[in-house]
């Protein structure tokens, strides 16, 4: 794949990085990238990829633009009240950057479909809400060799990690999160709230390890967590052990099969 004029005046600041160059921008345009969820993580997801040129974009959700997401969910607007966010997100990636492609997956992630939309991406990032697509994501990923990029928000803090359990001594998901917490112990963002810029945050250092991953970049957050508290202004990165009893990439494995989390 060879540049033409227009791509190297869009992705001229890329161009004269020694680190990625020319040649790190045609990886950039080839890699296929698939993100779960157009909400607070995803939108700026999408646009920091799309921006950057990554060429194949896959986002999957299945729910409607609300009043209530647009105090963090900066890819809609309010005249997109009441549209799919899917739509409205492809509607804003491709007026951003029209050179790329961008597939909507109108769908919610499940059982039965999450391998079939992995299989055709090359990383995976997860700005899903919830704890079962977390799971299903994590296990579907590591049945097909795939990188995930991980995210979570909650009031004033949020974490990012990178899952690639597939690679020797590298963690899982279920490694650090063996069991799916109590609904009660840990609430959703419409329950106790989200500091909308946190989201921005997260979601932008997940787009940053994505363009590392793709790039081959510095060091990957695979093996260790980052978390943000916004109020004290600190970040803090912890190791994540490999788990040699974790049912799903430990030395005996009981999952063998993507399944539905209890």
């Amino acid at each position: 794949m060879e540049l033409n004029d227009e791509q190297f005046h869009r992705y001229a600041r890329h161009l004269i990085l020694d680190e990625v160059g020319e040649e790190g921008q045609e990886k950039l345009l080839g890699a296929r990238v698939l993100v779960i969820g157009a909400g607070g993580l995803g939108a700026p997801l999408l646009m920091y990829l799309a921006a950057a040129g990554v060429g194949t974009l896959g986002v999957v959700d299945y729910d409607e633009v609300e009043l209530s997401n647009l105090q963090r969910q900066i890819i809609h607007g309010t005249a997109d009240l009441g549209r799919l966010k899917v739509d409205s997100a492809i509607d804003t990636v491709r007026a951003l950057n029209p050179g790329i492609d961008i597939i909507a997956h109108r769908e919610k992630l499940t059982q039965d479909n999450v391998a079939a939309l992995v299989a055709g991406y090359d990383i995976v990032a997860d700005g899903s809400d919830n704890f079962d697509c977390r799971y299903l994501l994590n296990d579907a990923c590591y049945f097909a060799r795939k990188t995930l990029v991980s995210g979570a928000l909650l009031r004033f803090e949020g974490q990012i990690s990178v899952f690639k359990a597939h690679e020797a001594g590298c963690p899982c998901y279920r490694c650090l999160f063996p069991e799916k917490p109590p609904a009660d112990l840990i609430p959703r963002c419409s329950q106790a709230g989200i500091l909308g810029a946190v989201a921005g945050v997260i979601g932008t250092l997940q787009a940053t390890e994505i363009l590392k991953e793709i790039l081959g970049l510095g060091d990957s957050l695979a093996g260790r967590l980052m978390l943000y508290d916004a109020l004290s202004s600190r970040f803090q990165t912890v190791k994540i052990p490999k788990d040699p009893d974790c049912p799903l990439c430990g030395t005996a494995p009981s999952i063998t099969e993507i399944r539905q989390v209890a």
